[in-house]
């Protein structure tokens, strides 16, 4: 038996890959384009696994996925391939439209052809897991209640709409074609091995470096957070136990705001790193003008995931962020290493 992993040295599939073999010895296809959120060194403790094959190509490429799919004859495909970042998206939408829309539909007309294949016990017990974002949602009110499953999907950037898009092709090629899918929506991630350019890593690797730490707009936007190593066991749990056809929302029950979140990676550092003048890392708070269409709250109702497949989120905010913080710490070089090219003019850009 084999996984096919894509996306899998992003963020999450990284960390999907690297818990997985801590907990199995099962082979594991990974698939990754190596964009500039991609990087090797984030697949580094399983590189040497003679279980782990690495192949570097886009989820797009429909003759290397099938020759993939021919030679591991994989029993599951789990989807991570994605552009992710909202900001990027408002820049340039093309690549979000590229990667998560019609890269997705390539992925499962090859998924859908390799399936049609398959005989005997091998047919049922296929799943192609797609994982996307409760951005799909649209936005929240104050007192409106978190994202159910059953919401209507209503986003609003480039890159939710390019979300939603693919979230809808999964359910199509499950209901035309019998494919046979599942779906996760989650809450912001966080935790080791993000790159730099979303709030939490960014908001560390400035504090440390002396710079500025950007809040757009009065830093009351709200997300609820959850950590990546929680997340990555939720969506282990689907893959095994998940009903086909359904959608599972994935959250940490953590709503923080922004700017609360800033302070406490600030108090954290304090803590952990005083600053050598002695004056707190939050000094370095600076306000930016917000972004274009900006959402105010997400939250998630994760009371599916729980009572039907009894999954819920091992850290609290308070355990996760230290945890994170304190990573970043033990890493710098590693931080520094994958923002060398091109970050820095990327930040000036969006940031000024």
């Amino acid at each position: 038996m084999t996984i096919l992993v894509t996306g899998s040295a992003g963020f999450i599939g990284s960390c999907f890959v690297r818990q997985h073999f801590e907990n199995s010895t099962e082979p594991v296809v990974s698939l990754d384009a190596l964009t500039y959120a991609g990087h090797l060194s984030t697949l580094l403790p399983v590189m040497n696994n003679p279980a782990h094959t690495f192949v570097h190509a886009n989820i797009g490429d429909t003759q290397v996925v099938a020759d993939i799919l021919a030679t591991h004859k994989p029993r599951a495909i789990v989807n991570f391939a994605a552009e992710s970042h909202v900001d990027r998206s408002i820049l340039g939408p093309e690549a979000f439209l590229q990667t998560n829309v019609m890269g997705t539909f390539r992925l499962l007309e090859c998924a859908r052809a390799y399936f049609e294949t398959l005989q005997g016990e091998e047919r049922p017990q296929f799943r192609f897991l797609h994982v996307s974002t409760d951005e799909v949602y649209g936005t929240l009110g104050k007192n409106d209640p978190p994202f159910a499953e059953t919401n209507a999907y209503q986003p609003n950037s480039p890159y939710s709409a390019s979300k939603a898009a693919s979230d809808h092709l999964v359910r199509a090629w499950h209901h035309t074609y019998g494919l046979p899918v599942l779906t996760t929506n989650c809450s912001n991630n966080y935790g080791p091995y993000h790159f730099p350019e979303k709030l939490i890593p960014l908001m560390i690797m400035n504090a440390l470096q002396g710079k500025p730490l950007p809040v757009y707009g009065d830093g009351q936007q709200i997300r609820d957070w959850l950590f990546v190593e929680d997340h990555t066991r939720a969506i282990a749990r689907v893959l095994e136990a998940g009903t086909l056809g359904e959608t599972y929302n994935i959250g940490g029950w953590n709503e923080k705001a922004n700017l609360d979140v800033v302070n406490t990676i600030c108090a954290i550092l304090d803590d952990l790193q005083p600053r050598a003048d002695g004056q707190p890392y939050a000094t370095q708070i600076a306000f930016v003008k917000d972004r274009p269409g900006h959402d105010r709250r997400y939250a998630i109702d994760a009371r599916k995931i729980e009572r039907e497949l009894g999954w819920k989120p091992a850290e609290t905010f308070d355990t996760g962020i230290r945890k994170t913080v304190q990573w970043y710490l033990n890493n710098q070089e590693w931080a520094t290493q994958v923002t060398e090219q091109g970050y820095r003019e990327w930040l000036e850009k969006q940031y000024g």
